[in-house]
């Protein structure tokens, strides 16, 4: 009886499907529409006798390789950062991709992705919107700052701007092309924070809280929305074969090429993932103001470095010790994460300043 192994290479309108036997002849290749039973009724012929189907993980993968497993196929997720074709070949075409996804799987090389939970996908992503909205409502706030200062002469914060008054628009500016410009800005900014506050709510009400959930809270500096983006985000934590590999998708460390002592070159700095990046530069900001150990890590980094190495670092010590309070169920210990403070400094911590 023969084994075999499927490679799809993955589009946005088809997939490219090729077969190979355990000695890695090509025995079928085939090209769908993104048609799930066109896809399974394929492969009913080989169904029994195959190993593994390989799928690259592309933006739009989760029909593909939920619909597969649930048909009862082992699927594998290719992680397409980690591949690389071999550079000789004088055509490749998408055939050429399936089999080379399914002859790394026959090999044993497959560089693989992680297939999250299909329970917890719908949570994790609306939190990913959550995201989305911020930085636009962001981009909204910022855009009125530039206007209000520009027009008046004066300064208004961030927080003036998301409590603004829509109806005090026609007092603030003088014309009327100023007044609609302005209430461009307010309106956006006001229905963005709407829709941010509902996806927050629906979110905590719906996840279940989870200890390494409960145990992400500890850490000052880490809320709510920060600890579930962490958790969920991480999936199991038990995939990361140590801290260092757990610090380097959360992109908190250099990606550089050195030999010999010296730099040669960059990796590819966006490997890993950008929305664990953002959530532990945003709980860097807010130790080094609520935590008066990580504060005094952030100072001595900045006096060597400057505010921006000395943040990431700061999140990259953040990120190391998540990742043992989640592997490990333990608390947030200060002392223990970033030193000792001084006698002075500690008095002033008992105290509550600065907390």
């Amino acid at each position: 009886m023969s084994s075999y192994f499927t490679g799809m290479d993955l589009h946005s309108n088809n997939t490219c499907s090729g077969i190979i036997d355990e000695t890695g002849k090509k025995i079928f290749k085939a090209k769908f529409t993104n048609d799930l039973p066109e896809i399974l009724k394929s492969l009913e012929p080989y169904g029994k006798d195959i190993v593994g189907i390989v799928v690259e993980s592309t933006y739009n993968w989760y029909w593909l390789v939920d619909g597969l497993m649930d048909a009862g196929y082992r699927v594998h997720l290719a992680n397409p950062s980690a591949m690389k074709q071999y550079e000789g070949l004088k055509y490749v075409s998408d055939y050429t991709d399936a089999f080379h996804l399914a002859n790394l799987l026959r090999l044993g090389i497959l560089p693989e992705g992680y297939i999250y939970p299909k329970a917890e996908r719908p949570i994790r992503d609306l939190l990913r919107k959550r995201t989305m909205l911020v930085q636009q409502r962001t981009a909204h706030i910022l855009s009125f700052e530039s206007f209000f200062t520009r027009v008046s002469g004066k300064r208004i914060k961030s927080d003036e701007v998301k409590g603004f008054d829509i109806k005090k628009l026609d007092e603030t500016f003088k014309t009327e092309f100023e007044v609609l410009a302005a209430k461009a800005n307010i309106s956006v900014i006001k229905y963005l924070t709407e829709k941010i506050k509902e996806i927050e709510k629906v979110v905590l009400t719906a996840i279940k809280l989870t200890p390494q959930f409960q145990k992400l809270l500890t850490v000052r500096g880490i809320g709510n929305i920060l600890a579930l983006t962490i958790a969920l985000e991480t999936g199991n934590i038990g995939r990361f074969k140590d801290v260092g590999n757990y610090a380097s998708y959360c992109r908190c460390v250099q990606s550089i090429k050195k030999s010999n002592g010296k730099k040669k070159g960059e990796n590819n700095r966006k490997n890993g993932n950008k929305f664990l990046a953002w959530a532990f530069v945003e709980a860097a900001n807010k130790a080094k103001r609520y935590c008066p150990n990580a504060s005094r890590f952030f100072q001595r980094k900045a006096a060597k470095t400057n505010n921006i190495v000395a943040t990431k670092a700061l999140a990259h010590k953040i990120a190391r010790l998540s990742y043992h309070i989640m592997k490990d169920q333990s608390e947030y210990d200060p002392v223990r994460a970033f030193g000792r403070l001084k006698k002075g400094l500690q008095q002033l911590s008992s105290s509550g300043v600065g907390l």
